[in-house]
């Protein structure tokens, strides 16, 4: 029989045993989340050695033309490009948790600065004041600038990556495809084949009912304040609609095109139904040769010319569309999603509402923006420009700031890698023309007329009072961009690049 002293000791042991368990199993459940979440917190590692990666990357620095040019000579596998794919993904996941994070803290220190402000307020002087309104003015800001990056910026350099990496791995299987439709003639039946016969197709049958259209919605857009006002300046107004009517000559549009230039900062040109194109300072000064701008305008004239405004006219008046523009705004104030370029016109003054009443606010639907890309090479190429500035600008946009002030280019639009192939097949399919354009001595000056329009609208926009910034006098925030000469998204991302 067994000693009745002895079990509880043995039950003891057990115990101790288990409850050391419990202890250590409690311990991993609690370390364990805070070391993935401290992984996800860093920087997703390379998933492919240097001498792989390196030269990968490389190429996805790359232009989209010297792409199509040189993506049937680079050896990647399919394993290689699938692992550089995930990884963009992941890179893309983590920069915009890091952003939301520098969201998080600065609304942070909004509420606090806030709350401190209502505390002293009746004590504060003047200066003390100022103070304050400064740091809560900026925080906004930054808060503004955070939200734009993560919801906006980020995705889109990401997405053009993403495209190009489509683009090493699909283009050449493409291309074969092309050159078979063209030795075998097949490409002629395409839709709008008949490029020697553009300004004698049926396009866009009914244009002339489309004027009464826009101008009644340039009228109702003036009337609610939602046009920028114009460039006043004659050498780059006289340049813009030459330019603009020598496509419509070379185009199918059927009504004389009515072209206003607005002095605004956003990097975007849209059209009205009717033949009604507007095109902003921050487009002009954006382009870098006079076939980028064409291809830019007759990709707006193309707009205009199959009538994609009077299809979707039917489904709103104008009246909606600008209640919906007026939406818009509403949602920058209240730290939804939003337009940057409506954002960054804000800054400035109420005007800058005129900017995004274009196509992309009715919803253009995929198929029409691809359809405004064929027709808008066609016309370039017919007017004697170099159809490639269009990819090289959608390039620059993509890349650079542009997708900053241009969102416009890239919100409901169909992806990038669609987009450019598609472009690229009608340019391939286009017959040979010799002398084309890509820049004049007229866009020369037409730059150095802008400086000048341009200097003049910065000096008036500095210390003006505006709805996001109404305190003037205040020392800007560091709002980080990608600009020109850090083009790469990573700059913004704490990604390391070497």
């Amino acid at each position: 029989m067994q000693s009745p002293t002895r079990a509880p000791l043995r039950t003891v042991a057990e115990w101790d045993l288990r409850a050391w368990t419990a202890l250590l199993v409690c311990a991993l459940l609690v370390y364990m989340p805070t070391a993935a979440y401290a992984a996800k917190d860093q920087p997703p590692e390379r998933p492919l050695p240097p001498e792989v990666f390196k030269p990968l990357d490389e190429a996805l620095q790359k232009s989209y033309l010297e792409l199509f040019d040189e993506a049937s000579k680079l050896e990647f596998t399919p394993q290689q490009i699938e692992k550089m794919r995930q990884y963009l993904k992941d890179s893309r996941s983590y920069c915009r948790r890091l952003w939301a994070g520098k969201i998080d803290q600065w609304e942070k220190e909004l509420r606090a600065a806030q709350a401190e402000l209502r505390s002293r307020t009746r004590t504060l002087k003047e200066a003390q004041r100022k103070q304050y309104h400064c740091k809560i003015q900026n925080l906004r800001l930054q808060i503004h600038n955070g939200r734009m990056l993560r919801q906006q910026a980020i995705p889109t350099a990401y997405e053009n990556r993403l495209a190009k990496l489509d683009l090493i791995e699909k283009w050449p299987a493409e291309e074969k495809q092309i050159r078979a439709e063209i030795a075998s003639g097949a490409y002629t039946q395409r839709k709008y084949g008949d490029v020697l016969d553009i300004g004698f197709r049926d396009v866009g049958r009914g244009q002339e009912q489309d004027v009464k259209v826009g101008r009644d919605a340039i009228r109702e857009m003036k009337l609610a304040g939602l046009m920028p006002p114009e460039v006043k300046n004659e050498v780059v107004r006289r340049y813009v609609t030459d330019l603009a009517r020598k496509i419509a000559r070379n185009s199918d549009l059927r009504v004389p095109v009515q072209v206003t230039v607005l002095n605004s900062k956003e990097i975007n040109a849209f059209a009205l139904p009717g033949g009604f194109l507007f095109v902003q300072r921050g487009l002009l000064e954006a382009v870098e040769d006079e076939s980028q701008l064409a291809g830019v305008i007759a990709h707006e004239t193309a707009h205009a010319a199959a009538r994609h405004g009077h299809r979707l006219m039917k489904r709103a008046t104008i009246s909606s569309i600008i209640y919906q523009a007026a939406q818009v705004a509403a949602l920058i104030f209240t730290g939804g999603a939003a337009s940057i370029g409506l954002y960054y016109a804000l800054q400035y003054g109420f005007y800058g509402l005129g900017m995004i009443l274009s196509l992309d606010l009715l919803g253009v639907s995929r198929d029409l923006e691809l359809e405004a890309d064929q027709l808008g090479v066609q016309y370039a190429w017919k007017a004697g420009y170099d159809p490639t500035g269009f990819i090289r600008f959608f390039d620059k946009m993509a890349t650079q700031e542009g997708y900053v002030r241009g969102l416009s280019w890239f919100r409901t639009h169909p992806p990038f890698y669609q987009r450019m192939v598609h472009a690229k097949r009608e340019i391939m399919f286009l017959p040979e023309k010799k002398g084309l354009i890509r820049n004049t001595d007229a866009f020369d000056r037409m730059k150095k007329a802008l400086k000048e329009v341009t200097a003049k609208a910065e000096e008036e926009e500095q210390d003006r009072p505006s709805l996001l910034a109404p305190e003037t006098g205040c020392p800007k925030p560091q709002m980080p961009e990608m600009k020109p000469g850090k083009r790469r998204v990573e700059t913004v991302c704490n990604i390391p690049i070497d």
